[in-house]
C-alpha cells in the first residue's frame, strides 16, 4: 500500500458520484440490489464518523422507464418531463434504502447559476453543512426539469454532466475525497474496449498532454459523461486539493476498499 492510498483512510468528507450505468440494468430499469448495496456501503461510511454526499445520475432514464416510453426522449421538453418523474422515483428508492440502515436522505437539485452567484452559492453551502451536521446524507443531481445544460449542451457547460457537478460539489464543500463510480474500472493508457493490451494507471499525480490523449471518449451510451468528463472532474478536484478515485460501480463495496487503502481503480492525487 503506497502512502497516497493509505492517506485515503483519513478522509472525513467524501463526495461519491454514481452514473446511470451503475444504477440501472441494460433494460433501463433500476438495479435495486446494487442501489441497496450502495446505500449500505455509504451508511457504513457515515457510521464510521465520516460525512458523505451522493451525486446521482439516472433521472431521465428512470423517468422514461416509469413513463413506459419505448426509448429515451429526444426532445428537451420530453427529457425534462422524464427527469421530473425519474427524480421522484430515484429519491423514493434512495430514501427507502438508506432508512433500512438508519439514515435520512435530503435532496438538493442544482442549476449552473447557483455556483456563479456568490449569494446563492453560500446559501447552498449552508444547506449542505446543516444537513451534514444533522447526520443526513445529501443526494445531489442537476435540476434537469428546469435546466437544459446537461440535456442539450453536454460537457461544455459549467456543469453539464454529473462528473463535473460532483467535482464542483467537492470544491464547494472542501471535500477530502471524490469517488466517481463508473462502468469502467479505472483510467487506462488507451481504450480497453478497443485495445486488449490497455493497462490501468493506478496513480496519476499530474494530468499531462499524454494523459489527456489517453482519455479518448470512453463512456456509457446510457449516460452523458465519458472519460473526457471524468478527466475534467479530476483536474478540478486536484486543483481544489481533493483526491479523486475513479473505479467500477459494479460492486459498491469497493467504496470501503478505497477508504481502506486497497489499490483499486485510479487515484488522482490532489495538489496539496
Amino acid at each position: 500500500m503506497n502512502n497516497a492510498r493509505k492517506d485515503l483512510h483519513g478522509a472525513k468528507r467524501i463526495v461519491v458520484k454514481v452514473g446511470t450505468s451503475t444504477l440501472t440494468y441494460d433494460t433501463g430499469k433500476l438495479n435495486f440490489s446494487r442501489i441497496d448495496k450502495l446505500a449500505r456501503a455509504l451508511s457504513d461510511l457515515v457510521s464510521q464518523g465520516r460525512e458523505v454526499i451522493l451525486v446521482t445520475s439516472g433521472a431521465i432514464g428512470v423517468g422514461a422507464d416509469k413513463l413506459k416510453l419505448k426509448e429515451r426522449p429526444k426532445t428537451v421538453r420530453g427529457k425534462q418531463a422524464a427527469a421530473a418523474v425519474g427524480q421522484c422515483e430515484l429519491m423514493h428508492v434512495y430514501s427507502k434504502s438508506f432508512s433500512e440502515y438508519g439514515y435520512i436522505v435530503g435532496q438538493i437539485l442544482l442549476t449552473r447559476d447557483v455556483v456563479e452567484d456568490h449569494h446563492t452559492r453560500q446559501n447552498v453551502i449552508n444547506t449542505f453543512e446543516t444537513l451534514l451536521e444533522k447526520g443526513v446524507v445529501p443526494i445531489v443531481n442537476e435540476n434537469d426539469s428546469v435546466s437544459i445544460d446537461e440535456i442539450e449542451y453536454g460537457e461544455k457547460r459549467v456543469f453539464g454532466d454529473n462528473d463535473t457537478l460532483s467535482a464542483i460539489v467537492a470544491e464547494l464543500l472542501k471535500a477530502d475525497l471524490l469517488i466517481i463510480l463508473s462502468d469502467i474500472d479505472g483510467f487506462y493508457d488507451c481504450d480497453p474496449r478497443k485495445n486488449k493490451s490497455a493497462k490501468i494507471l493506478a496513480t496519476i499525480s499530474e494530468i499531462t498532454p499524454e494523459i489527456e490523449k489517453c482519455a479518448g471518449g470512453v463512456g456509457s451510451i446510457k449516460g452523458t459523461g465519458g472519460m473526457v468528463t471524468k478527466l475534467s472532474a479530476a483536474r478540478m478536484a486536484m486543483a481544489g486539493r481533493t483526491d479523486m478515485v475513479l473505479a467500477s460501480g459494479s460492486d459498491p463495496d469497493i467504496l470501503l476498499d478505497i477508504i481502506n487503502g486497497r489499490e483499486v481503480g485510479t487515484l488522482f492525487v490532489a495538489h496539496h
